[in-house]
């Protein structure tokens, strides 16, 4: 099932929590690639230093003020694709970044994108599921889409660990 949009509305860590087990589905060239999110950060308001959200509201940034339940996708250092699923209100700057997965479907595919390595990082992820600007702002609630979240299994909470992110 996909995680519908009131889904999103909690606060950020909750729903950076919730992430944790759930299944990021993206239909590539008609080829159905499933991983589940293993890892997950949260950046919400202006005052969070490591939030893009701290320089106030760009052209660039806009997807992370809107409405919950979409994709924030932004290119860092030169080379790496970011997907972030927006939470919270529409215009207030919150998003989970999806830092993980561990690959289900699709595995050979995500593979050969990755030259047989890991999907261990938030640029990594996005190469293996060719995951681009082009997903920026896209709709994660709906069916029709090529890229949405979905239920998966839970994880225990004596399997979640929780620190600071260094900014």
């Amino acid at each position: 099932m996909i995680l519908p949009s009131n889904f999103y509305t909690h606060p950020t860590l909750t729903v950076a929590r919730s992430l944790l087990g759930a299944r990021l589905v993206r239909i590539l060239d008609g080829v159905k690639l499933v991983g589940l999110i293993t890892e997950t950060e949260a950046y919400f308001g202006f005052d969070d230093l490591a939030s893009h959200a701290k320089a106030g509201r760009t052209i660039r940034t806009a997807p992370m003020f809107g409405p919950p339940g979409h994709a924030y996708v932004y290119f860092t250092y030169g080379n790496h694709w970011m997907l972030n699923a927006v939470t919270e209100k529409e215009g207030f700057p919150a998003a989970v970044l999806i830092r993980a997965i561990h690959p289900i479907e699709g595995i050979e595919e995500m593979a050969t994108r990755r030259q047989g390595r890991d999907t261990l990082g938030p640029g990594k992820l996005t190469q293996a599921m060719g995951i681009t600007k082009s997903e920026n702002n896209i709709n994660l609630t709906e069916a029709n889409s090529s890229l949405w979240i979905e239920t998966g299994p839970s994880f225990p909470e004596k399997s979640v660990t929780i620190g600071p992110r260094w900014v």
